[in-house]
């Protein structure tokens, strides 16, 4: 399971730097220097470092990994930005399949719960932002994003019915009972669960 800690604390260059490594040679490894090249100096644009890391672009030691050059293939750059996301984020798409439509707010408060409370609201802030920001760059209409979705399993519901036996003056009357059956994830994170259960109590109860 994964929630990435990664984030930007601006999030204004964000798109121009992905667009700059589309049109860029891949380097043989992705440092300051490179993304000085590409024409971002900011202390704040270093960020992008670690966030591509934890989307699977770059290796612990900045190199480009098999999802980087994936990403240089512009038929499909933003699909496979929404597979990273995925994976990135998989313990907020554990608790809302779709989270990439969540609003900014809700992002806030879910990353509170998985985080358990020990980040603070400034953190939380950058977090959810850079969520957004990544996910509004990405692509979600195409099948590749499915990959992590797929694993996420539908709560199943079974019916059974209940016979009652009648008099001959009674007549007969049929009970329905639902048994609901939530496959929940694997996960050593119990906030993860604690989400999850607070979302069925409040939809459900």
């Amino acid at each position: 399971m994964a929630l990435t800690s990664a984030y930007l604390t601006s999030v204004k260059n964000f798109e121009g730097i992905m667009n700059s490594i589309l049109g860029a040679k891949a380097p043989d490894r992705f440092t300051n220097k490179f993304l000085e090249d590409l024409g971002y100096k900011s202390s704040n644009d270093r960020l992008i470092l670690g966030v591509l890391k934890s989307l699977g672009f770059l290796n612990e030691t900045g190199e480009p990994v098999q999802r980087y050059y994936d990403f240089l293939d512009q038929t499909q750059s933003r699909q496979i930005l929404a597979v990273g996301i995925q994976e990135a984020y998989e313990d907020l798409f554990n608790i809302n399949r779709d989270a990439q439509n969540l609003s900014q707010e809700e992002v806030k408060n879910k990353l509170k719960t998985l985080t358990q409370g020990k980040k603070g609201d400034r953190i939380i802030d950058n977090m959810a932002r850079t969520f957004k920001t990544l996910c509004d760059y990405a692509e979600w209409n195409d099948s590749k994003e499915k990959s992590l979705q797929s694993k996420i399993k539908e709560p199943k519901e079974e019916v059974s019915t209940k016979k009652q036996t009648f008099s001959e003056s009674k007549s007969a009357n049929l009970g329905l009972h639902y048994n609901i059956q939530i496959h929940l994830p694997e996960t050593t994170n119990m906030a993860v669960y604690d989400a999850i259960f607070e979302s069925i109590k409040r939809h459900l109860m």
